[in-house]
């Protein structure tokens, strides 16, 4: 049950939990909120997340990029934890549930939606589990030509924060890609620790993450500005529909943020810079938390 456990990456889940938080508060600040539709996204995103973790774990193994090299926490395929055959089952499984818990939410959340709006999240949500699996795993993992931040940006941030609300209120807002490109940028900062932590291993085994195409010294300057832009988004968001100082609650999170790019431009060891993957996934959500506060203390 530990490899399980393990296998499944819960400090990644405050990333999972956060896109769908920020949505949920948005939708509550515009007095339209469902806990039905709150929980089962919850479900469907956590389902998602750890459907990512067992593909990334299983993909990692059989196209050897897994090594001795690698810093971070033991993978349970490559440790003989859990045989390859059986990871590739559970990925199975969690296909499964990720699309049942996934339709569940589009059945009653998009019943009074216009024509054709249930097929359009249905192709999203289809697309949520292709990315899940072919991060690291197929034939052509997009993850190893440097295209994860892309994906987590575009899952972590507008599809979960842009889509999540519009479940709860059927109605498109635009002005909500900034807070959601914040929160995608956080997550994108997540992936860009690990990577410039794994950036030795990956190199040796080809996996061309961004840090290992662009060098530790500009990975490091990419990730100050993927932290610089992430601030500057959800400020001028927050600038443009100010009715409270409670809206200034998120700034509280900043310092923490700030941390993380100077613990990231100073450590040089990995196993150094390892804790602040956790640091960082848990400064989005304490940012997300506070944001959410804000919009609805007003």
């Amino acid at each position: 049950m530990n490899s399980w456990i393990e296998a499944a990456r819960p400090r990644t889940l405050p990333l999972a939990l956060s896109c769908i938080l920020m949505g949920s508060f948005l939708a509550a600040a515009t007095g339209t909120f469902s806990w039905t539709i709150a929980i089962l996204s919850v479900l469907t995103t956590t389902l998602l997340q750890i459907l990512s973790n067992f593909a990334n774990d299983y993909g990692d193994a059989v196209n050897g990029k897994d090594t001795e090299l690698r810093e971070g926490p033991r993978r349970a395929v490559h440790s003989g934890a859990i045989p390859a055959s059986t990871m590739l089952r559970a990925i199975i499984v969690f296909s499964v549930l990720s699309l049942a818990s996934g339709l569940t939410l589009l059945t009653i959340a998009l019943q009074n939606a216009p024509a054709n709006t249930f097929w359009v999240f249905l192709g999203i949500g289809i697309a949520c589990i292709i990315a899940a699996i072919t991060y690291t795993a197929g034939k052509r993992p997009y993850g190893y030509v440097g295209l994860g931040d892309l994906s987590v940006l575009i899952f972590f941030g507008w599809v979960g924060v842009i889509g999540s609300s519009y479940l709860h209120t059927l109605d498109w807002n635009w002005d909500l890609l900034l807070p959601a490109t914040s929160c995608g940028l956080f997550a994108v900062a997540v992936l860009n620790v690990n990577n410039i932590r794994d950036i030795d291993s990956d190199r040796a085994t080809g996996k061309n993450s961004i840090p290992v195409r662009l060098g530790r010294e500009k990975a490091v300057i990419y990730h100050w500005v993927i932290l610089t832009i992430g601030m500057l988004c959800v400020s001028i968001y927050t600038f443009q529909n100010f009715t409270s100082y409670s809206n200034l609650l998120f700034l509280l999170s900043f310092p923490l943020i700030v941390k993380n790019g100077l613990a990231v431009s100073r450590l040089k060891k990995a196993s150094e810079l390892d804790p602040y993957l956790k640091q960082m996934a848990m400064s989005t959500l304490f940012f997300v938390m506070l944001f959410g506060l804000g919009l609805v203390l007003q």
